[in-house]
Formats: C-alpha cells, structure tokens, sequence
C-alpha cells in the first residue's frame, strides 16, 4: 500500500485576517499534484476576481514543490504556468 501526501505551506500574512495572494504547496506523489493544484487555483480565482487586477501564475520551483499565486504580470481570468529555473 502506497500512502501520498499533501502539505500546504502557510504563506506568511501581510495583514490580520487578508485574503491569502500566494500558496506553497509540496507534494510527495505525482498523482497528488493535478488535484492540488487545481485546488490552489480555483481558490485563488476567488481573490482574483474581487481585484479583477490580476491573473494566476502557477510555478514549479522543483518536483513535487510548487507555488500558486496572484501575478499582477498575467492579464486579468488568465492562468500562466512556469518552471524556476
């Protein structure tokens, strides 16, 4: 039996009880990561369309560790994907 997890990396708060603009996520499987991720971005749409300011950039920093977050270079209802390099 194969156990996968999901850990979700707090993003430090600028202020008490703001919306959160960026998500850290690290996964121990890749049949986690489509789900996972798909889950940051439809919760970050959210915060998107009340500024409708932004889009989403979604960015694999190295397997398994990614970050989802508000990027004020993607137009507005767009989600771009990224690998640091």
């Amino acid at each position: 039996m194969t156990t996968a997890t999901l850990e979700r990396i707090p993003a430090p708060r600028t202020a008490e009880g703001s919306t959160p603009r960026s998500i850290s996520l690290e996964f121990s499987s890749a049949s986690e990561v489509h789900a996972g991720l798909e889950e940051a971005v439809t919760e970050l749409i959210g915060v998107a369309a009340q500024e409708a300011a932004c889009g989403i950039l979604v960015t694999r920093l190295h397997p398994g560790r990614y970050t989802v977050a508000l990027d004020e270079s993607v137009p507005f209802g767009e989600t771009y994907e990224s690998i640091a390099a």
